[in-house]
């Protein structure tokens, strides 16, 4: 089973170059089935109702979310009907729509789980305890499991990773923006990453204009973001091989292209 996660897509640029170069990747890379985190593709915040059946058509089987997940309002209107999208389960109960579900490929099936960190987030409920409950259910399903963990903390990231290892079958970081060097696979068969970065502006501030974030960090004034919409743009994804009958992780891969108005430039 050949997995790819895309991170974060940000805004116009990051939705344009996940078009432009999905159908290439899943033919590079043998892809099965593909996993995306979309709480960033509405113009930076949020999601909408056509971005979401745009993705299934380019073909992402499953669209997670994060602490954005309902900046864009419209997002009340459908979640609860849409069955490839997940936003953090451990949001409270009350909130709308879903935090995992099981998916089918051919034969196979795999579960796909969204959690949110706490530590410089906003409040939510244990992301660890959250884990163990579904686990405990979706284990006895299938051994695919998939964690996108949308957290800003290193160190939760991590020590996620060590507490679930051997249990879920790939823990793929996401929120910073910022790909991390450390993907690799953990003792007990994990695919790791501690943030496999973002899909959108590359001289952006983590996609927004450069200019205002600086002024920001100068003058400490409040501002509103603006997404970065032309120039050169990103596509960070993570490759992940997994064992279909044990779920344990053999593989996982950095994939890194940058796109300006000339080239496209694998790194």
């Amino acid at each position: 089973m050949n997995i790819l996660f895309i991170g974060d897509i940000y805004g116009s640029l990051g939705r344009e170059i996940v078009k432009k170069n999905l159908m290439k990747l899943k033919n590079e890379y043998n892809i099965n089935f593909v996993i995306a985190n979309g709480e960033n593709s509405a113009h930076g915040r949020g999601i909408t109702e056509q971005i979401y059946k745009t993705f299934l058509e380019q073909g992402i089987q499953v669209i997670t979310m994060g602490n954005h997940t309902f900046d864009n309002r419209e997002i009340f209107n459908f979640i609860d009907n849409a069955k490839n999208i997940i936003r953090p389960a451990n949001m409270d109960r009350s909130v709308p729509g879903k935090g995992y579900d099981i998916y089918n490929y051919n034969d196979l099936k795999i579960a796909v789980i969204n959690l949110n960190g706490r530590t410089f987030m906003n409040s939510c409920n244990c992301p660890f305890r959250i884990f163990d409950e579904i686990y405990e259910e979706v284990s006895k399903i299938t051994p695919i499991i998939i964690v996108d963990f949308h957290a800003e903390a290193t160190s939760e990231k991590i020590a996620f990773g060590y507490y679930v290892d051997g249990r879920a079958s790939g823990v793929i970081g996401t929120h910073t923006h910022v790909p991390t060097a450390d993907n690799r696979i953990l003792p007990n068969k994990t695919a790791y990453i501690t943030d496999v970065g973002m899909c959108g502006p590359l001289n952006g501030v983590i996609g927004v204009e450069k200019e205002s974030v600086i002024n920001r960090f100068i003058n400490g004034l409040p501002i509103r973001f603006t997404p970065v919409e032309e120039g050169d743009s990103q596509l960070n994804a993570v490759l992940m091989i997994i064992n279909n009958q044990t779920g344990k992780a053999t593989k996982i891969e950095r994939i890194n292209i940058i796109e300006n108005y000339v080239n496209l430039l694998k790194i």
